[in-house]
């Protein structure tokens, strides 16, 4: 099982910190590096956060780096570690530019990028950008499949409900072929429906390894309703509030777990050093 850290960028964290704090992680040894996306935060707000008690986002942020703003970042001070969004709000950006985003990270990271997507839950991010929340589920899907045919070999063209694209050039197309990876995240019936239809594997988030288990029973059910199985996809877990611990990561590793993505957080560079050093001893691959 690799063990791969999420990592949130914001306007209070010193441009050099960054760079510095990324290259320390790759010399750990930790497998990938994952940031997550809102482009815009509110004081109030009436959505449900679904990972939190109270249903608001921990911290009560106003503001992060933009993700692909980020990887990019990260690509030019690295050389190995894997580069995720965890996880990219595709409903509500323009599906071209999205594209055109991962594909130029995996370019210029040289093939190392993992595209982790989801539908979104905050409302009011999508009303202030002009996106409809009630069919965010829809349009995910058409637009990932208007991004498999930006990113093929040759001409691009794609005819959908949403997205038509006349025959077009579309480059650089990404390294992986063919294309990066697709993780889909969500917890629901539904979301594992579009990793078994859509998915290259499944990010599911702020799970212990008992509630894990649960959600791989509708997992299971829904490739194997499309003539798949879990050997098809990769299986990514972030542990979220949940404690990550030599009991957990075992419970974790035997649930079939590929890659466990810890939220790792400090302010300083010895602290940081510190914490991934306890998480590495812990074990993986």
């Amino acid at each position: 099982m690799k063990i791969s850290v999420a990592m949130a960028f914001s306007q209070h964290t010193a441009v050099d910190f960054i760079k510095d704090a990324v290259q320390l992680v790759e010399s750990k040894g930790v497998h990938g590096i994952w940031v997550p996306e809102h482009v815009l935060f509110f004081p109030d707000y009436a959505s449900t956060y679904p990972y939190s008690d109270n249903g608001r986002i921990p911290g009560n942020p106003e503001g992060i780096l933009d993700p692909f703003t980020a990887l990019t970042f990260i690509a030019a001070h690295t050389q190995r570690v894997r580069l995720g969004t965890g996880i990219c709000l595709v409903p509500q950006r323009q599906p071209v530019y999205t594209a055109k985003m991962v594909a130029d990270v995996d370019y210029l990271s040289n093939g190392r990028m993992d595209f982790g997507v989801g539908i979104g839950w905050l409302r009011e991010e999508f009303e202030n950008l002009d996106m409809d929340f009630a069919t965010r589920a829809a349009r995910t899907e058409e637009y990932i499949l208007a991004m498999r045919a930006l990113w093929s070999d040759g001409v691009s063209e794609f005819s959908g409900q949403t997205v038509n694209l006349q025959p077009c050039h579309f480059n650089p197309k990404p390294v992986q072929k063919p294309h990066p990876p697709i993780y889909f995240g969500g917890e629901s019936d539904a979301a594992m429906r579009r990793v078994a239809r859509l998915g290259d594997g499944w990010y599911g988030f702020d799970l212990s390894p008992e509630q894990l288990q649960e959600k791989l029973v509708s997992l299971d059910a829904a490739l194997a309703a499309t003539g798949r199985s879990r050997s098809d996809i990769d299986l990514v877990v972030g542990p979220n509030r949940h404690p990550v611990n030599e009991d957990t990561l075992a419970a974790y590793k035997a649930a079939g777990v590929d890659q466990l993505v810890v939220p790792v957080f400090a302010g300083k560079l010895d602290k940081l050093s510190d914490r991934l050093d306890a998480l590495m001893a812990l074990g993986g691959d």
